[in-house]
């Protein structure tokens, strides 16, 4: 039995753990301009696989033995399935040009680029009203960011009972902050619900009040 840890980089930041009836297969060679393994790739009988990355290295590593009647666990499943979603995603994504850019000049595919996304939430690093005091016209500032691109923040104002008083779509600016320029005034305003939504349709939310 061996337990490893998934890339963080497609986890959002988390670290998830495997656990397989398998045999471990740490061991691994990384091999540059050798002449005796240049330009193979695939496996070599059940002993060794051999794989050359985007860097131009050849990779050799022991051949991975998984036990027929290995069983996966509930939250492997479940993370299985993220994986098999984002895969998904990635396939019709990877051709965009927000991808394409983002990959080039480094060792990653936009396909990567794209899974990597699917796992990363946006996140709402500041909201800023302190031009708003429940009147028409007052400006709303939001800072989002994201892996890749923030594509949507929208502002909800309510009363303290929660009841909605206006809602609407926020207009990005520079330096990752969005303006959102309120339409009614209301002294009941006093609460505020943002929402920033990403590429994948990740979404992350903060309160304000």
């Amino acid at each position: 039995m061996s337990t490893f840890p998934t890339n963080p980089s497609l986890m959002g930041g988390r670290i998830y753990s495997y656990s397989f009836n398998q045999k471990k297969v740490f061991n691994m060679a990384k091999v540059a301009n050798n002449i005796f393994v240049r330009g193979l790739s695939g496996s070599l009988g059940e002993q060794f696989v051999i794989k050359r990355v985007r860097s131009g290295r050849t990779i050799i590593g022991n051949s991975p033995t998984f036990y027929a009647n290995r069983v996966f666990s509930e939250a492997q499943q479940d993370v299985h399935e993220r994986f098999r979603e984002a895969t998904l995603y990635a396939r019709d994504a990877k051709s965009q040009a927000v991808y394409v850019n983002k990959a080039a000049g480094t060792h990653l595919t936009s396909y990567n680029v794209a899974v990597a996304d699917w796992f990363h939430a946006p996140k709402i690093i500041e909201i800023d009203a302190q031009n708003w005091h429940g009147a028409e016209g007052e400006t709303i500032r939001v800072k989002a960011v994201d892996d890749v691109q923030v594509v949507q923040v929208n502002v909800v104002i309510t009363d303290n009972a929660g009841t909605v008083i206006e809602q609407g779509a926020a207009v990005q600016a520079e330096g990752g902050w969005w303006n959102y320029t309120t339409t009614v005034t209301d002294a009941n305003a006093s609460r505020l619900v943002v929402t920033a939504r990403d590429l994948p349709g990740n979404v992350a939310e903060m309160n304000w009040d």
